[in-house]
């Protein structure tokens, strides 16, 4: 069993930097330009995790509209797979190898809220309008967030300047009306209506200076109710070609997030469900003080690519701990041989152990914390 010299749970964060400050001597220094025109020095360090993430400059610039996301979008899982959802339908049209990522410096705070207000409450709102009498029915926002996103490459002449920008659209599927009503919005809609949004966007992008030869990547996520503990996901994606307003073909993206035991809509749910509840009497056995397995497979055309597991404990010795974690350690291996796992083990006093398989790797990386 390998331990991890790098706590494996700062996987997330990390995702979107591609690199860390802290890793090594090598840097390189160029110019940026800003929205003002005024040039800046940014770093581009060496140090990259992973060929699909991408290199992010520093200093760090937090996004324009930074704070929006936790009021708009219902839960912790939906605004994190927004995000990482569109760097990954970005790296379709961006290459990780030749372009670097920061968070969007061009649609900022006001300007998302003005873009999200209902259409009578704001001239450039892109919801509808609200309800006019008492007995006319309120019509369900749908546009929830706009996530934008920088994509930048380097010059000859060591400068950097903006090439691709990808938005993210938070889509309801519940509107939660003022009077307590919950209101499903159907996918047809939902889709119609995101369509339409990003064509609007898209257009008002287009009229400012700057934006007009610049590629626009545009994704449809669907979030989900605000009690759920699985993330939505995105469910459309489409490419605006330099100087142009209108889409070139929108694509289905066919990517779902399940909490096991799975549905029988989902292709091989038997197989699926065999395996999972296998190894969760596995766990059931070794311990009856155990209390919960919960597990969410990310599936992307059917196929399930990776699996993250919670399991929440009530062990008191550290060496219980040590014992468990190499037990479920060797469950993974059991089970899981060809997708991605990742394995918490918690307790009352937080994380415990973190296990995490990579379907090309043998053995899985293991990290207990505190020893």
């Amino acid at each position: 069993m390998k331990r991890l010299l790098l706590i494996p749970v700062a996987a997330t964060a990390i995702f979107l930097s591609g690199c860390l400050p802290s890793i090594g001597p090598k840097k390189e220094e160029v110019i940026q330009e800003n929205d003002e025109k005024v040039e800046e020095t940014v770093i581009i360090p060496e140090a990259q995790l992973k060929d699909d993430y991408y290199p992010t400059l520093l200093p760090f610039k937090k996004s324009a509209s930074r704070g929006l996301v936790v009021n708009n979008i219902y839960t912790k899982y939906d605004i994190e797979e927004a995000e990482q959802g569109l760097l990954r339908l970005s790296t379709q049209h961006f290459d990780t190898k030749k372009y670097y990522f920061q968070e969007g410096q061009y649609i900022d705070t006001d300007t998302t809220r003005a873009w999200l207000s209902r259409s009578s409450t704001n001239a450039e709102g892109l919801n509808p309008p609200a309800a006019q009498g008492e007995s006319e029915e309120e019509q369900p926002i749908f546009l929830a967030h706009i996530i934008e996103q920088n994509y930048l490459t380097l010059t000859d002449d060591k400068k950097l300047r903006l090439s691709g920008i990808s938005i993210g659209l938070a889509l309801n599927s519940v509107y939660y009306g003022k009077n307590g009503k919950e209101t499903t919005i159907p996918d047809k809609e939902l889709e119609q209506q995101g369509m339409k949004a990003a064509e609007e966007i898209v257009k008002r992008m287009r009229a400012k200076e700057g934006f007009q030869d610049i590629p626009i990547v545009v994704g449809l996520f669907k979030q989900q109710k605000r009690n759920a503990i699985v993330p939505g996901s995105y469910f459309a994606t489409t490419l605006f070609d330099k100087g142009k307003t209108t889409p070139n073909g929108w694509k289905e993206v066919n990517e779902q997030y399940v909490l096991l035991p799975a549905s029988s809509s989902i292709e091989n749910y038997r197989d699926i469900n065999t395996t999972y509840n296998n190894f969760k009497q596995d766990i059931d056995k070794y311990f009856p003080s155990f209390v919960n397995v919960v597990a969410t497979g990310h599936f992307i055309d059917n196929r399930m690519q990776s699996l993250t597991i919670t399991i929440p404990i009530q062990f008191f010795g550290k060496s219980e701990t040590i014992g468990f974690t190499q037990f479920v350690t060797s469950k993974v291996k059991d089970y899981y041989k060809d997708i991605d796992v990742e394995v918490s083990i918690t307790s009352v006093n937080g994380p415990e152990a973190v296990i995490i398989k990579k379907a090309a790797d043998e053995e899985p990386f293991v990290h207990i914390y505190g020893y």
